[in-house]
């Protein structure tokens, strides 16, 4: 070896070694700190720059200011605590979802606010985008939130013409050189919409045909709220301050909290909307679902397209499961993306292992992200139960105290369930063979970097 390359060789280390003592001075999760070591050292150069790209931790980051989230709050707090849900609607397909959209859009008076990981420029993406123009054209304010790794393959004259129109569109955390590195790996997955601060939406689906015609070999299986009442205040707000983060622009009229007649019979459920991203001091839908978990008495289903789970909600549901809490998981036979369903598999036996009942949804894809408990609380949302959903991303869930919607929430569990095979009945997955296993051991190690 020649002197020069010997002083490369040298440097690289050197580098290397400055990375790996930034993550452990870190202090993150010992498991995501040894998969990021271990990535750097040996993975030449292409370690080192994932970790760049990837891996650098922003959760310490004030993005939004303390006093502007108060600004942003202060209409909400004026209203009767806690929020409740006047009407809830549950769609499972977008059969169902869009034709309610855009009955919400076309009756829509002085507002629409839309955040969407994925806005696609498609018949159906098209159709959402020329009704939002229309609204737009009799002076209704329509604001819309994309994100910019979600719409990559989106053309950007597909959102030029929304700004032709009058409509407010803003990408977020825009993937540009030389921030890319700084801002890819924290994205907007969040799903929501926001109607005259009257109707509100959340849940997984984004605005694609996929999610209507499925992909060229599944039926597409999905859930999304429609609420009404008090709880779309809290929406709002969550949209409001998204808009805060990418726009700059402080919107807290009292339009956008609009004062709502009081139900002729008290609602039954109370509503929470939580959101958790890299900018948030503590991982806080996570933390819902291990409490929720932790608390559970009968049990716990739980429906999610990846299964990654980072170490406090996998030991809070080997914990139920040990103290003879019914813990059900619910995942896709197959997944639209192989490397997290591989890597998700172990995670899967460890479960089936500790007294869980692991079932594989065979109708479709099943993109669906809810959990239910004990007939008392459920959660739909965009937060899919792996690493990237609770560290990394901008997320939100909307989660319902009161046994009425738990009990729709497990009812529709129960009909997925239905359509499942169990994991125990399947022994080429349950003992796999040496590299098969070797394979999903590898994949696992790198599960809290996905």
């Amino acid at each position: 070896m020649s002197t020069l390359n010997l002083i490369l060789a040298a440097f690289y280390y050197v580098v290397a070694a400055l990375t790996i003592i930034h993550v452990v001075m870190d202090n993150r999760q010992p498991a995501k700190t040894m998969a990021w070591a271990l990535v750097i050292w040996f993975v030449p150069v292409a370690g080192i720059i994932l970790y760049f790209f990837f891996g650098v931790n922003t959760r310490k980051e004030r993005l939004v200011s303390q006093r502007s989230l108060d600004e942003l709050s202060k209409r909400t707090m004026g209203h009767t605590q806690p929020l409740q849900a006047e009407h809830i609607g549950i769609y499972t397909d977008g059969y169902q979802f869009f034709p309610a959209l855009l009955a919400d859009i076309a009756a829509a008076r002085d507002h629409i606010h839309v955040n969407m990981y994925i806005f696609e420029d498609d018949p159906l993406g098209n159709l959402v985008a020329d009704a939002l123009k229309d609204k737009a054209r009799q002076g209704v304010k329509v604001r819309v939130i994309f994100d910019d790794v979600g719409c990559w393959r989106v053309p950007h004259q597909f959102f030029e013409q929304m700004r032709e129109e009058g409509i407010e569109v803003v990408p977020f955390l825009p993937v540009r050189f030389p921030s890319f590195t700084s801002k890819v790996n924290y994205r907007n997955h969040r799903k929501m919409v926001v109607i005259d601060g009257r109707v509100g939406y959340i849940g997984g689906m984004n605005i694609a045909r996929r999610y209507v015609k499925g992909t060229k070999t599944q039926s597409w299986r999905d859930t999304m709220i429609r609420v009404t009442g008090t709880a779309v205040y809290s929406l709002q707000r969550a949209f409001l301050i998204d808009w805060y983060f990418v726009d700059r622009t402080l919107v807290n009229e009292r339009r956008y909290y609009p004062q709502l007649p009081s139900p002729d019979l008290q609602p039954s459920t109370v509503t929470q909307t939580v959101t958790s991203g890299p900018d948030s001091p503590q991982p806080e839908i996570m933390q819902e679902f291990v409490r929720i978990i932790v608390g559970a008495k009968h049990y716990v289903y739980i429906e999610t397209p990846y299964f990654l789970p980072a170490e406090p909600v996998l030991f809070a549901l080997k914990m139920a499961a040990a103290a003879g809490v019914d813990v059900r998981i619910l995942v896709p036979s197959e997944s639209d993306a192989w490397f997290a369903e591989w890597a998700g598999r172990s995670y899967l036996r460890e479960m089936l292992k500790a007294g869980v009942s692991i079932r594989l949804y065979t109708a479709g894809f099943l993109h669906s992200k809810l959990l239910v408990c004990d007939d008392g609380v459920c959660t739909c949302g965009s937060t899919n139960v792996d690493f990237r959903s609770f560290e990394n991303n901008f997320e939100a869930n909307a989660f319902f105290y009161g046994q009425q919607t738990a009990c729709r929430m497990k009812q529709l569990f129960l009909s997925d369930e239905a359509q499942s095979v169990a994991l125990a009945a399947l022994p080429q997955r349950v003992h796999p063979r040496f590299m098969v296993r070797l394979t999903e051991s590898l994949l696992r190690m790198l599960a809290p970097l996905m």
